[in-house]
């Protein structure tokens, strides 16, 4: 027998992210693309079409309230949109307690390797004394650091943390442009916008004599769509919020 593909729409439809993502639905024989939403169309579309999953690919100053439409009007929402802090987190879980079985992932990375780099890094972290990360995105990105760097020193503070590690030893005193970069849960972040990039993260370790790097570089947004798919596909199985799409994978 064959089953009903899943109404899907698309909201952020005409950027480079929403094109790929459109196209990746479309070419998915278990789904089904039912709304692709644009700038400035109206959201009621989605209810319309009959949409049980919302893919927000849109612009942080947008995404939080699509997302709360979502659960509001009964669907479940996968959001690539970075430039989420912990407030607006807080009013997702909010929304999600009174809306039950229903489910948001909210994915800072969804390239499968990004999602496998940060978990290495979250391992890694125990064994070494420094740690820093570079992350290197186009010119056209809106926030920094990256939602993934932000994502990847909360694992390395986390693996740091159960290995017992204090600071990272850093005998600045003075910096007064800046050049040491963020500062994301005690881990240093540098952010580089460069023309011809795409998405790209190192991470660096230092111990005594050596240094151990884990880099990951997405080419092209297709990268991005095998980790969209999943988490189109198992995001009803997994009530309530879930940040990063490592909550769907089976890492340990």
């Amino acid at each position: 027998m064959t089953s009903t593909p899943l109404p899907v729409a698309v909201l952020g439809a005409a950027g480079r992210m929403g094109r790929e993502a459109c196209r990746a639905v479309e070419d998915a024989a278990d789904l089904e693309l039912v709304a692709s939403i644009g700038r400035g169309d109206d959201l009621e579309a989605v209810a319309e079409a009959g949409a049980q999953v919302v893919v927000d690919l849109t612009v942080p100053s947008a995404a939080k309230g699509n997302v709360l439409w979502a659960i509001e009007h009964g669907m479940h929402a996968v959001v690539g949109t970075t430039g989420w802090d912990e407030q607006s987190l807080g009013e997702v879980r909010s929304a999600l307690a009174g809306a039950p079985g229903l489910g948001v992932l909210i994915a800072p990375n969804f390239a499968i390797g990004a999602v496998l780099a940060m978990r290495f890094a979250e391992i890694a972290a125990r064994y070494y004394e420094s740690a820093e990360i570079v992350e290197l995105h186009h010119p056209a990105k809106v926030d920094a650091p990256s939602g993934t760097a932000r994502h990847t020193a909360g694992a390395i503070a986390r693996g740091r943390a159960a290995a017992g590690l204090g600071p990272v030893p850093d005998a600045t005193e003075q910096d007064p442009d800046g050049a040491r970069g963020a500062v994301v849960d005690g881990i240093h972040v540098h952010a580089v916008r460069l023309r011809g990039l795409v998405a790209h993260e190192e991470v660096l370790f230092g111990g005594t004599g050596e240094q151990f790097t884990l880099r990951h570089d997405s080419f092209d947004r297709v990268s991005f769509m095998p980790g969209v798919l999943l988490g189109i596909r198992e995001v009803s199985r997994h009530p309530g919020l879930t940040v990063g799409l490592d909550g769907y994978m089976d890492l340990g």
